[in-house]
């Protein structure tokens, strides 16, 4: 599944084709993703394409009208297109601007979703959602405070959008790694010290990912088809059975809140 830096990736991927362009129209083939696509989505033909934000893991296009929302889901993918061309069995979406380009939605697994919210409201999905970890507002003194109403191991918390967006399943296992910090170790039990070092490996993890375009493990790859190569630089995720890389341990896995999580005993206390 794509993550923040993934999702990121793909915002500044196709920010330089979209921003400021007409949508000429917009073409659903297949209005059945995960939730149905709202017939207002049409609102957004004639309008002007003023921002690309990201939200957590939506994308965000912000028009005079409204806004239209895309999450990828499992497999889902944009691609910017000079101009259109047939599209294939699970190419489900096409936004048509005026200058000829289309940005094109494909999603084999079709969990992703196409959204819309009128101007001046919030969607219900954006509802409850908590800091973005690379902004100030997602800090050590915010984390324990959180954590101590908590009693569930830090890889669950620290992967609840309602704490913090954005952090997946690998980038938890990254993060964790970094900050020496054993995956079930109960989030209300961590100290300030502890947390900080947390704040800052989430941080450090999830930026680099951005710079080297996102983490491709199977369906993701970059707006301009490229694919990302943070993969390469994986501690431990996936890792299993391998070598620690900081103390030459064997690498363990284990299924926590019915994900594969990756650590080592020796450093993870």
């Amino acid at each position: 599944m794509p993550e923040l830096p993934e999702v990121e990736v793909s915002r500044m991927g196709i920010t330089p084709h979209l921003l400021n362009q007409t949508i000429q129209k917009i073409e659903v083939r297949q209005p059945q993703l995960r939730w149905l696509v709202p017939d207002e989505i049409q609102l957004l033909q004639g309008q002007v394409i003023h921002a690309i934000r990201r939200r957590a893991k939506y994308l965000l296009l912000d028009t005079d009208t409204g806004t239209a929302i895309i999450h990828l889901g499992m497999s889902g993918n944009l691609r910017v297109l000079d101009h259109w061309i047939e599209p294939n069995k699970h190419d489900h979406v096409d936004l048509v601007l005026a200058n000829g380009k289309v940005l094109r939605y494909h999603d084999p697994r079709r969990f992703g979703a196409w959204l819309w919210c009128e101007m001046g409201t919030e969607h219900e999905v954006m509802a409850h959602l908590g800091p973005e970890p690379l902004t100030d507002d997602f800090n050590p003194q915010y984390l324990l405070t959180k954590a101590q109403k908590r009693k569930v191991v830090v890889k669950q918390f620290i992967m609840d959008n309602k704490v913090v967006v954005g952090v997946g399943n690998i980038y938890a296992s990254e993060s964790l790694f970094g900050a020496k910090i054993h995956p079930q170790t109960l989030a209300n039990q961590l100290t300030l010290e502890q947390l900080t070092l947390l704040v800052n490996e989430i941080k450090k993890v999830l930026a680099r990912a951005i710079t080297q375009g996102g983490t491709t493990l199977k369906d993701f790859n970059q707006a301009d088809g490229k694919p990302g190569y943070f993969a390469q630089e994986l501690q431990v995720y996936g890792k299993a059975g391998k070598p620690c890389p900081r103390c030459g341990g064997v690498i363990l896995e284990a299924k926590i809140g019915q994900r594969n999580s990756f650590y080592c005993d020796g450093c993870q206390t």
